[in-house]
């Protein structure tokens, strides 16, 4: 198979056709065959600028300045990645390795990536975003959320906002990861610096406010006031919600309105019934289960009871190393109970609501011009081919960027 596209470090004027699709994945069921994923055969795609300007059969492709032949194989919308962990530095492979052999390990998780960040500068940090962010696009993504959470400091968590707030325009605080240690002793303290100070320094470069509600971290009440005086500040919230155990994070998320209640591995019947009746989307993050050997998250419940489901790669150096969302993918249809068209969705245009988006996530007229070709006939080999780089060319607001 071979394409006719420019080089991906040339920019094309005029419109161009992307025609020879075998199978389109616009997630606009009024386009194609009336599925959620709006699957188009034998299908086309024309950009104008940075939007999508038509779709349809290849036959009826319009005149353009530019043509691309898929060559047959399918075209799906970038994939939006909307739970990141970015701003870091070091590594905890010590922390994995002794996880898997089934080692004690008594390092101190979070806290050790915390002194690790604080420890580095900010050309170290602007350079690891940088990277992961071109590691991601590699793989088919073109849209993605990172969180500060790493400094819980002001200093630098509003250092690790600014940083992102270079790459992306998805950034959240979340000055309200853990408890550091140096406020081990007065969590109420903490919770006043988050609310107060923090937030003043790191509101005007995040669009977003979250926190790990959760034994160990941030408790029902203190969750609420966190939220509460982001979205007061004008942040919309998003929560780390029962991950590790039952708890209330959910049922605030949907209380408050937040976009999404993010991990949700242990659900009780009320949960989703709160997810179901509301509008904060359900992120799970199958990468975090793989790498902890955690259970598995019953995605198939949530969605047979009308929730909607986005899958993210929670890409972070401790417990889902992971940027890639075709892997997050196969493992969502192997061991989270989604169907391939699912889980595609859910990475897609799943994401894109958790973020609250409409331009991204399809590919319909007026979507930005952000799509994946896959060395594949069809959308489903994503989960039956895993751990195989199938995204051979990314395009980005309607330039080929890889």
């Amino acid at each position: 198979m071979t394409t006719t596209a420019p080089a991906a470090s040339t920019a094309s004027a005029g419109t161009t056709a992307i025609t020879n699709i075998a199978a389109l994945v616009t997630n606009d069921p009024s386009l194609g065959d009336g599925t959620p994923i709006g699957l188009i055969q034998d299908a086309a795609v024309v950009i104008d600028g940075d939007r999508v300007a038509w779709v349809g059969e290849s036959s009826k492709a319009p005149a353009t300045d530019n043509a691309v032949d898929a060559g047959g194989r399918a075209v799906i919308p970038g994939f939006v990645d909307s739970h990141s962990h970015l701003v870091f530095a070091g590594d905890r492979t010590q922390e994995f390795n002794a996880r898997m052999s089934g080692r004690a390990y008594s390092a101190g998780g979070i806290r050790t990536t915390v002194a690790a960040t604080r420890a580095a500068t900010d050309a170290q940090l602007d350079a690891n975003v940088a990277r992961y962010l071109a590691e991601a696009l590699r793989q088919g993504t073109t849209t993605m959320e990172t969180k500060s959470g790493y400094g819980l400091t002001v200093e630098d968590e509003a250092r690790a906002l600014r940083i992102a707030r270079e790459h992306t325009d998805e950034v959240t605080y979340l000055g309200a990861h853990i408890v550091p240690p140096d406020h081990a002793d007065d969590p109420a303290a903490y919770v006043d610096l988050v609310t107060g100070p923090m937030l003043d320094a790191c509101a005007p470069y995040a669009r977003w406010i979250d926190v790990f509600c959760e034994e160990g971290a941030f408790d029902g009440d203190q969750a609420r006031a966190i939220l509460t005086a982001g979205r007061a500040k004008g942040l919309i919230p998003r929560v780390h919600a029962n991950q590790l155990s039952y708890g209330p994070g959910v049922r605030l998320a949907v209380e408050l309105g937040a976009a999404s209640a993010d991990h949700c591995t242990r659900l009780t019947d009320a949960d989703v019934d709160a997810l179901a009746h509301g509008s904060t989307v359900a992120t799970l993050l199958p990468g975090a289960e793989f790498s902890t050997r955690a259970d598995w998250p019953d995605a198939r419940r949530l969605l047979d009871a009308g929730a909607t489901v986005a899958l993210s790669t929670d890409c972070n150096p401790g417990s889902s190393f992971t940027s890639s969302m075709p892997f997050c993918v196969a493992l969502a249809v192997r061991d989270m109970g989604l169907t391939p068209d699912e889980a595609v969705w859910s990475a897609t245009a799943g994401g894109a609501a958790a973020l609250r988006r409409s331009d991204v996530g399809r590919i319909a007229p007026g979507a930005r011009a952000d799509l994946a070709l896959l060395d594949a006939p069809s959308h489903v080999h994503l989960a039956y081919r895993p751990g195989v780089p199938l995204v051979s060319a990314v395009w980005r607001r309607g330039r080929r960027v890889h």
